[in-house]
């Protein structure tokens, strides 16, 4: 067995956007698993959006990473080594082992994968961004017939599971990307029923022209997980009792826009947004998937059979090799990939 492994640290807390100095690719020992424990070998890993609040020392939901810790992720891979009754040599196993290429966690806060499926969508379609979709679509957006709704990122893990989720419950989708080819790929590949490109349009304004002409109705469920000026522009268009899931804000993560100091010059719009909710009795509801966990086993007794028959499309963007992942981390937060955001570990 190889006595040791390779993981990528937190160098330095990033100024803006991350840069590659901001990590730092180390060489470790092999750890030894405990009583209870399993050690894995990792195949592939998650990237996402949250990580990068993961890098900053600011108060949030979750303990930053220590500079010198492992940037933590999801990750899958084959069980190596197990002191515990619930795994074995060669299981496949999902645990939050970060950027590494092997992982020791106790058997508890481990999941056996089901061998019928791709690993990879224990990161994606089937993991942590697929339920975030689910989760937040069905528990907080409460989706009804002839509705119609609208996310942005429709084309990542989460917004490709909220579009297809509600197309299936009959309600018009319309998708929000970055660019042609990935509005292509909404319409085409996940069905939104129309699709805009928000890198055509310069402000929130003009973008809500376009957004009012496909969703002639209004908008009954807008699902946040960009801001800027896409939430700008949806807001008017809301319905009376809309519903606006938020799990993120992924257009001011490189800002600081969540625990950051706020700019004295940037102009109050909470009136604005306080009146609307009022007058038009909406729910607007922020949520952390983390807690809510309990659901985990409907979700996938649910949507895992429809992924496996294909009613359910799958899209990953696969980057190769563990030293790569800084750099398409970067990406990902610049809307560069194209799906689930993974990285080939071995």
């Amino acid at each position: 067995m190889t006595e040791t492994m390779q993981k990528i640290t937190l160098a330095a807390r990033p100024v803006g956007a991350p840069k590659d100095s901001d990590f730092k690719l180390v060489e470790a020992p092999l750890p030894e698993p405990k009583d209870g424990e399993v050690l894995v070998r990792v195949h592939y890993m998650s990237l996402d959006p949250y990580m990068r609040g993961r890098m900053d020392d600011a108060k949030s939901y979750a303990a930053p990473v220590p500079i010198g810790g492992t940037m933590e992720g999801g990750c899958v891979g084959e069980v190596i080594a197990s002191k515990s009754d619930a795994f074995k040599a060669g299981d496949m196993a999902f645990g939050m082992f970060g950027w590494a290429t092997h992982g020791c966690l106790p058997a508890k806060e481990m999941r056996k994968l089901d061998a019928r499926l791709p690993i990879t969508t224990a990161l994606g379609v089937l993991g942590m961004p697929g339920f975030t979709g689910w989760y937040g679509l069905m528990e907080l957006g409460r989706p009804k017939e002839g509705e119609t709704l609208v996310v942005a990122a429709a084309t990542g893990p989460v917004g490709s599971m909220v579009g297809q989720i509600a197309k299936a419950r009959g309600l018009r989708t319309v998708a929000i990307a970055g660019g042609a080819d990935k509005c292509k790929l909404a319409t085409e590949k996940f069905g939104f029923d129309a699709a805009i490109d928000h890198r055509a349009y310069d402000d929130a304004g003009s973008l809500r022209k376009a957004l009012a002409e496909v969703a002639p109705k209004g908008i009954d469920i807008y699902f946040e997980n960009v801001g800027g000026k896409v939430f700008e522009a949806v807001l008017p268009l809301m319905n009376t009792f809309g519903r606006i899931p938020v799990c993120g804000m992924i257009s001011g993560y490189n800002a600081g826009a969540l625990g950051g100091n706020v700019q004295s010059d940037v102009p109050d719009r909470l009136p604005m947004l306080w009146r609307s909710i009022l007058v038009k009795q909406m729910s607007i509801n922020g949520f952390i998937i983390s807690n809510h966990y309990d659901l985990y086993g409907k979700f996938l007794s649910e949507v895992a059979p429809l992924v496996a028959s294909g009613e359910i499309a799958v899209l990953e963007d696969i980057a190769e090799g563990l030293e790569n992942a800084p750099r398409a981390f970067m990406g990902l937060l610049e809307g560069r990939n194209v799906g689930k955001q993974i990285v080939k570990v071995v």
